[in-house]
């Protein structure tokens, strides 16, 4: 059974749907680069993929449906919620859901990649590139930390330093700010890529021909943990923070 997430989490940054959605479009657009047959053919997300709505990956489209799907009085204040999915055969089911742009200081952004299936698993030549999926959602949406990582590594993680979701951490593979990264020790294993806005990703799969242990994944966690590196944002949300 495949479940594997890639996300990334960041603090206040207001922003206009249009705004958003740009930044949506720039992901979605990355994503078809990386895996043509998973990614692409996107749709609304509702609970029959094979009836829902097909959606260009278009700044405009995007906007008209983070609009249409965000009516609350409040939204802009506490950010704009929407998502959208594939079903393409053979493939996994793709979410990409997002919550960003809103003016809250106690409301966390965040966008994932998440792709499921019961028939499949992670040997899957797509899980194979969630540290390019990774990536791709740090340059696109500039995020504060973000990770990859599979169920068992996702809640081994979690039992072991008892975090809330949304706090930093480390699966197989990990996104650092540039002031997070400048806190790394040195020594890690796996490769390391620098991103747009001097930002860090670490790679423990070494480009996916690797498959850490869960050990090697937490033994990672402590070390960027002592560091610092992996230190919740203050709040309220301060940008200057990362």
């Amino acid at each position: 059974m495949l479940n594997v997430v890639v996300n990334g989490f960041w603090g206040r940054r207001q922003e206009s749907a249009g705004r958003v959605a740009e930044r949506w479009a720039d992901t979605l657009r990355a994503l078809e680069s990386v895996d043509g047959a998973a990614f692409g053919d996107w749709r609304e997300a509702t609970d029959d993929v094979a009836t829902a709505p097909l959606l260009p990956a278009s700044a405009s489209a995007l906007t008209e449906y983070i609009e249409r799907e965000n009516r609350e009085p409040d939204a802009e204040r506490i950010g704009f919620t929407t998502s959208v999915l594939t079903g393409n055969p053979g493939m996994p089911r793709v979410t990409v859901a997002i919550h960003a742009g809103g003016t809250s200081e106690y409301v966390t952004d965040s966008v994932a990649v998440t792709l499921r299936s019961r028939a499949l698993d992670e040997s899957l030549a797509v899980c194979r590139r969630t540290a390019d999926i990774l990536r791709i959602i740090a340059e696109a949406w500039d995020i504060d930390s973000g990770q990859a990582a599979g169920r068992d590594q996702f809640t081994a993680v979690k039992a072991e330093f008892g975090l809330p979701n949304s706090a930093p951490r480390f699966g197989r593979s990990g996104y650092l700010s540039a002031k997070r990264a400048a806190l790394a020790p040195e020594g890690l294993p796996g490769t390391y890529t620098r991103t747009a806005h001097d930002g860090l990703v670490i790679d423990l799969t070494r480009g996916g021909v690797e498959d850490p242990s869960v050990e090697t994944i937490l033994r990672t966690n402590r070390a960027l943990r002592s560091a610092g590196a992996l230190e919740e944002l203050p709040v309220p949300y301060d940008r200057a923070k990362w």
